[in-house]
């Protein structure tokens, strides 16, 4: 299947701290990965970087094709990220608010109304974001993401903040994704909830994350290591964080 995803020794610098020191990832169009691991292993940075909303300091990068060195912009249009703020507007309705995403993005506001329908947020839908509650204003995040159309949804922590029938929601959604042509990573800590809707899982550690090792009978995409460059050791972690890098004015 098309790659979605291909990251080779990604490194990203958060200020002069190596979030990612060398990650490896490839996603596939249609799969449902999941990155499990810590709290400050990279999980939220990663998702970020291929977001395009931070900047790679090296290694390789494409996201639907785009060199994420070159050009962080162009993959945005085929994506959403569900992050944990809402970044909606407090003084909009639920249906304003994703009426407004959707005539942003290129759609029509009645392009809202099935995406209500479909997050049970019928009854609250003339309400303000102010006035929901913080499981519906996760609801109406993810609306905002599918009223979109993303090719590739983004979650990062999407249990958070819902109750028994947010997650049912949730898990329909993530469940019915690659039916309907997109391709989910998402990050959580909910690892058996999580587990249960995941094709793959790939693990994050301390910034780095690794494609699995071949096996002995399938060819590597290169004569050498399917497994893509090692990561970072801690001498070029330390190079990296130095502020004279050729790439620290980027951040």
């Amino acid at each position: 299947m098309p790659l979605v995803v291909r990251l080779r020794s990604a490194v990203c610098l958060l200020g002069r701290f190596p979030a990612l020191a060398g990650v490896d990832l490839d996603v596939h169009t249609g799969e449902i990965v999941l990155l499990a691991g810590p709290n400050g292993a990279g999980k939220t940075t990663l998702l970020r970087l291929i977001a395009g909303l931070v900047p790679m300091y090296s290694g390789e990068g494409e996201v639907f094709g785009s060199d994420l060195m070159l050009d962080r912009r162009s993959a945005r249009r085929n994506l959403a990220l569900v992050g944990h703020e809402t970044f909606c507007y407090d003084d909009l309705t639920v249906r304003e608010n994703l009426e407004f995403v959707a005539r942003a993005s290129g759609g029509r506001g009645e392009d809202a109304q099935p995406v209500i329908e479909r997050l049970g947020l019928g009854a609250v839908a003339d309400l303000t974001h102010r006035k929901l509650s913080a499981g519906q204003r996760r609801r109406l995040a993810l609306g905002a993401a599918l009223v979109r159309d993303p090719q590739l949804l983004l979650l990062d922590e999407p249990h958070a903040g819902l109750d028994a029938e947010g997650r049912a929601v949730l898990h329909e959604i993530v469940a019915a994704a690659p039916v309907e042509g997109r391709t989910v990573l998402m990050a959580s800590h909910e690892l058996e909830l999580a587990r249960a809707l995941a094709t793959r899982e790939v693990r994050v550690e301390t910034g780095r994350a690794s494609l699995p090792a071949p096996s002995a009978d399938v060819p590597s995409e290169r004569s050498g290591d399917t497994a893509g460059s090692p990561p970072m050791d801690e001498r070029s972690v330390a190079q990296a964080a130095r502020p004279e890098g050729p790439r620290a004015g980027m951040l």
